[in-house]
């Protein structure tokens, strides 16, 4: 049976491009974002794998009735990638916003407790698996970065959860990149990671054998 991938932040960067390389690997993709009209557009370039679901990462009950209609729709769900994130400006704590410090944490922290909480019962079924975006500064640290204090707990989170899915045989993955070309720098960095790049690592993580779980895959910019 074709396996199903729900997955947040879907419209662009990281989320677009592993929605691209789960459905050439043959898997059915939940593509759940705020973005409707990029949605149906990256839906429309998948084709019937693709199944829109627009929503906001920070409401729980969104994400929740978004992973109940997946699974009606394709039968099951087989893994979730808590990808939403989105850093603040600006930089560092004394001159920070705290207003947005709250919002970039309800997004970042909570938005992928709420994947997580709303996706376990259908991955108890399929004995499944739950990848979450961290990064290279949640490894370091960086000073006075809130943004990455987030990315912390998110390591810290998915080394608990792996523990805590372990017990009935499901797997929990951080995938932690470095600096990514994406839409999250005002200016292109096309010398550094490509989305493609950390969809790959995803993708390694979800088709491995069911005997390795894969905790952390990190990776770098090599200049």
């Amino acid at each position: 049976m074709t396996k199903t991938l729900f997955l947040t932040g879907a419209s662009s960067g990281i989320g677009a491009a592993t929605a691209r390389a789960a459905a050439k690997a043959g898997w059915n993709i939940g593509l759940f974002a705020r973005s409707e009209d990029k949605l149906n557009d990256l839906a429309a370039e998948i084709g019937d794998q693709a199944l829109v679901l627009v929503g906001d990462a920070t409401d729980y009950d969104a994400q929740k009735q978004a992973l109940d209609k997946l699974a009606d729709h394709f039968g099951e769900v087989d893994a979730a990638f808590a990808n939403a994130g989105r850093g603040t400006s600006p930089a560092g704590t004394e001159n920070g916003d705290p207003q947005d410090w709250k919002a970039m944490v309800d997004l970042n922290i909570m938005g992928a407790l709420y994947t997580a909480h709303a996706a376990m019962p259908h991955l108890r079924k399929t004995t499944g698996q739950y990848v979450v975006t961290g990064s290279a500064a949640g490894r370091v640290h960086i000073q006075g970065s809130i943004y990455g204090a987030t990315k912390w707990f998110i390591h810290g989170f998915a080394g608990n959860l792996a523990d805590e899915m372990a017990e009935w045989g499901g797997r929990c993955m951080v995938v932690s990149p470095g600096m990514v070309d994406t839409a999250f720098f005002d200016e292109a960095k096309p010398d550094k990671l490509h989305p493609e790049d950390v969809a790959a690592a995803v993708m390694h993580a979800l088709e491995a054998p069911a005997r390795a779980s894969i905790r952390e895959i990190h990776l770098m910019p090599t200049d």
